[in-house]
């Protein structure tokens, strides 16, 4: 039931294992969400918990029903401290632009209970490009690099201001390269050379 944007996106992140998909609205990002949560629930058979804000629970149990998707354990962000994620074998962030506060409540607990899940999806339609430490937090949550080892790698201190930091010029290809190594973003599909003619269609 998916475009071709979406399957090859779902099948990139799954054999990624963990990766964040940053689709603009009306690409399908729901139903790449719950496909992928449905094919970890099968090769792992272990628990998938979803996240999402408390609007979208709803829609995306709507969602996975239209398309004959088993849906996972879906939960809303306030409720995340009722869920144990030890015996899970994958989370997904619905929305994931929650982790950009460095120091929030959310941000932390999810980093740190993430830990131990094998596969993790984090999707949003709202990243920040331009803001570095919401990436970084991404990254950190995937498992891929600290936020602060991303700081160490590509980053300098911008003058006496402790929160103010900018790429080193020499890295800011790498730093791209990197992203894409764990990030997919597009704002449309022939951004990675599909047809547009889908998004008037688009399943969400």
């Amino acid at each position: 039931c998916l475009f071709p944007h979406q399957r090859d996106i779902a099948t990139w992140a799954l054999r990624r294992g963990r990766s964040a998909v940053f689709a603009g609205t009306g690409l399908g990002k729901s139903l790449i969400e719950l496909a992928w949560g449905d094919a970890v629930a099968r090769e792992t058979g272990r628990q998938v918990i979803h996240f999402a804000p408390l609007a979208v629970t709803s829609q995306l149990l709507t969602e996975a029903a239209k398309f004959d998707i088993a849906p996972q354990t879906i939960v809303n962000y306030q409720r995340m401290d009722h869920c144990d994620l030890g015996n899970a074998g994958g989370i997904i962030l619905d929305e994931s632009s929650i982790l950009k506060n460095v120091n929030g409540h959310y941000r932390s607990a999810l980093v740190e209970a993430a830990k131990s899940v094998p596969f993790r999806l984090a999707a949003t339609a709202t990243p920040a490009p331009n803001d570095f430490m919401e990436l970084g937090n991404h990254a950190e949550f995937l498992g891929v690099m600290s936020y602060t080892d991303m700081l160490a790698t590509f980053f300098t201190h911008d003058g006496g201001e402790t929160q103010k930091w900018r790429l080193k010029g020499h890295a800011e290809n790498e730093f791209w390269k990197w992203m894409a190594s764990w990030a997919v973003m597009l704002r449309k599909p022939s951004d990675l050379g599909y047809t547009d003619d889908e998004i008037g269609r688009a399943h969400v």
